[in-house]
C-alpha cells in the first residue's frame, strides 16, 4: 500500500470519527410493496425488530415485525390510504412507546397511549417503551401480600397475592369479566391502581364497563386501555403490552397495580391473524410457532418487588376463553402452564344459579395461603372439604334410596356452603362480610336454615351484623387475626342473628 493512500485512508478515519453521532442516525428507505397493511422496506441494512418507521409522505408509522436478508416487513400501525409503494420511510432508531403518568388514571386510551374517550388531551406523561425485559429473580420478592377481590369464593379458596399472576378461564358468557370487575371494584381505598385491557371486544362493551367503573366511584384509580373489534389486528396485538407498561410504571414507584387482560384469546387471534399477513410458517391451529413466547414475555412482567427494590406489585388477571369448556387446547394450556394458578369458571353451574360459577375441584392458586390473611385462612378453614365431600355424595345420592344421618348431614352443610359463596354481580364483600358468612357457612349456623331461604337469610345476616356488631367488624378490619375472643363474638353473633 502506497504512503499516499495510507494518508487518505487515516484521514478519512479521522473525519468520521469527528463526525456528531446524531448526524445521519435517520436514514431513509424505500417502500418496495404494501398489501393488506403490512409494508415491504427495503434500503435499510441494520433494521430491528420492533423498531418504527416514519412514512411522512402518508402521515403514518409501521411497526418492524419481521427482518430478513432483503429487507423488511412492517405492519402500519395508523390505518392510512395514503401508504403506497415508492413512498420514502425513514427510520431514526427508535422503539415503540407510551406515554404513561398519574394523569392516565380516569382516562380511556387506545393502544398507543392516545385518549379516545373524548375528554381531551393528556397532561405530562412520560414515553416509556411498550415492550420491556421482566424483573430479573434477584429484584423480586415471594408474594405474601393479599390482594382481596371481594369475591368469597376467590378470597376463602384460591387466594389471589399482590404480584400474582392467576388465570381467569371458562367458556364465553359464564362470568369472567364479571370476577375482574369485581376484583378492580374491590381495590377502592386500598392504594392500588388498576388497568383494564379490553382486546377484540365490542365498543358498547368496552362503554359499559367503563360505565359501570364510573358508577361505583372505580374510574377515579382505573385505566381503561381499548384496542376493540373493529380496531386493527395489530393494535389489538399491542394492546396488552401497553397495559403491562402502564402497571410497571406504578409498580416502579413502589406502588402496587393490577392488569387485567381480557383477554388473551383474541390476543392470540390478532397475533395470528397479524403473523400470516407476514407469510410466517403457521403451526397447531394455525397459530405462529413463536405464540407461547407471546404471552410469557407479557405475563412475566408480573412482579412483586423486594423491599431494597421499592416494594412495588404488579398483578396479572388474564383471561382465557374456552370451547366447551375445552382447557386442553392450545392457548388455554399455553397460558395456564405460565400462570400461577386458575379460577375455572364452569357453564353448568352458572346455569344452575351457582354465581360466581367456579369450580373449586379444577381452581387454584400456587401461591395458596401465604396470600391470606391469618382471619381469613382460618374462617375458610373446611370450606373446600365440604364442597368437595358435597360434591362426591351429591352424585352417589341420586342412586341411593336411603342415606344415613351422616350424609344427610355433609350434604345439607355442603349445601349451605355452596349458597353462602353466591354472590351477586358487582358487590364484592368487605373482610368482615367474607370472615361472617364463611364463620356462618362452616361452623353450622346455616344448617337448620332452608335451602330456598339461605340467600336471604345471609343478606339479613350481614344487615343485621353491622349495626349490632360494630366494634367486632373494627377488631377483623384493622388486626385480621381470628383470636379467641373473635371467635366468641363470631359464634356469639351467629347465635344471635341466625336463630331459626
Amino acid at each position: 500500500m502506497s504512503e499516499s493512500l495510507k494518508s487518505f485512508l487515516s484521514a478519512l478515519d479521522e473525519a468520521l470519527k469527528s463526525v456528531p453521532e446524531e448526524a445521519g442516525r435517520d436514514r431513509v428507505g424505500l417502500v418496495e410493496s404494501v398489501r393488506d397493511g403490512v409494508v415491504r422496506v427495503s434500503g435499510l441494512p441494520g433494521l430491528r425488530m420492533g423498531e418504527v418507521l416514519r412514512i411522512e409522505d402518508a402521515d403514518a408509522d409501521a411497526l418492524v415485525m419481521e427482518v430478513d436478508r432483503d429487507g423488511a416487513l412492517a405492519v402500519v400501525l395508523q390505518p392510512s390510504e395514503r401508504v403506497r409503494e415508492g413512498l420514502a420511510a425513514k427510520s431514526d432508531g427508535r422503539f415503540l412507546t407510551i406515554g404513561v403518568g398519574d394523569s392516565l388514571v380516569g382516562r380511556v386510551v387506545n393502544s398507543l397511549g392516545q385518549t379516545v374517550d373524548g375528554l381531551g388531551a393528556l397532561k405530562k406523561t412520560t414515553d416509556v417503551p411498550i415492550e420491556s425485559a421482566a424483573p430479573d429473580v434477584m429484584a423480586r420478592a415471594p408474594v405474601s401480600e393479599p390482594l382481596q377481590t371481594g369475591i368469597v369464593a376467590i378470597d376463602a379458596l384460591i387466594p389471589i397475592g399482590r404480584g400474582q399472576r392467576e388465570l381467569i378461564i371458562g367458556d364465553r358468557q359464564t362470568g369472567k369479566t364479571t370476577v375482574a370487575l369485581d376484583t378492580i371494584l374491590n381495590q377502592k381505598g386500598k392504594d392500588m391502581v388498576c388497568v383494564y385491557v379490553a382486546i377484540g371486544q365490542r365498543e358498547a362493551r368496552t362503554a359499559q364497563v367503563v360505565q359501570t367503573l364510573k358508577d361505583r366511584g372505580a374510574l377515579d384509580y382505573t385505566i381503561v386501555v381499548d384496542a376493540s373489534a373493529s380496531s386493527p389486528a395489530v393494535m389489538q396485538y399491542l394492546a396488552p403490552y401497553a397495559g403491562a407498561a402502564i402497571g410497571e410504571h406504578f409498580m416502579n414507584k413502589g406502588k402496587h397495580a393490577l392488569v387485567v387482560y381480557d383477554d388473551l384469546s383474541k390476543h392470540a387471534v390478532a397475533y395470528r391473524e397479524v403473523s400470516l399477513l407476514l407469510r410466517k410458517p403457521p403451526g397447531r391451529e394455525a397459530y405462529p410457532g413463536d405464540v407461547f413466547y407471546l404471552h410469557s414475555r407479557l405475563l412475566e412482567r408480573a412482579a412483586k418487588f423486594s423491599p431494597e427494590n421499592g416494594g412495588g406489585s404488579l398483578t396479572a388477571l388474564p383471561i382465557i376463553e374456552t370451547q366447551a369448556g375445552d382447557i386442553s387446547a392450545y392457548i388455554p394450556t399455553n397460558v395456564i402452564s405460565i400462570t400461577d394458578g386458575q379460577i375455572f369458571l364452569e357453564s353448568s353451574l352458572f346455569y344452575r344459579g351457582i354465581r360466581p360459577a367456579i369450580n373449586v375441584g379444577i381452581s387454584v392458586s400456587r401461591v395458596g395461603g401465604a396470600a391470606q390473611t391469618h382471619i381469613m385462612k382460618k374462617a375458610s378453614g373446611t370450606a373446600k372439604l365440604d364442597l368437595a365431600q358435597y360434591y362426591e355424595l351429591a352424585a352417589f345420592s341420586q342412586f341411593a334410596s336411603e342415606l344415613d344421618a351422616a350424609t344427610k348431614k355433609q350434604l345439607v352443610r355442603g349445601e349451605r356452603v355452596v349458597e353462602a359463596l353466591k354472590q351477586k354481580a358487582n358487590h364484592p364483600l368487605a373482610l368482615w362480610q367474607e370472615v361472617a358468612v364463611l364463620w356462618a357457612a362452616t361452623k353450622g349456623y346455616l344448617d337448620e336454615v332452608p335451602k330456598a331461604d339461605a340467600v336471604k337469610a345471609i343478606e339479613e345476616y350481614l344487615a343485621a351484623f353491622e349495626a349490632r356488631f360494630p366494634s367486632l367488624i373494627d377488631i377483623i378490619e384493622k388486626d385480621k387475626e381470628l383470636t379467641d375472643d373473635v371467635k366468641s363474638e363470631l359464634d356469639k353473633a351467629c347465635k344471635t342473628l341466625l336463630k331459626r
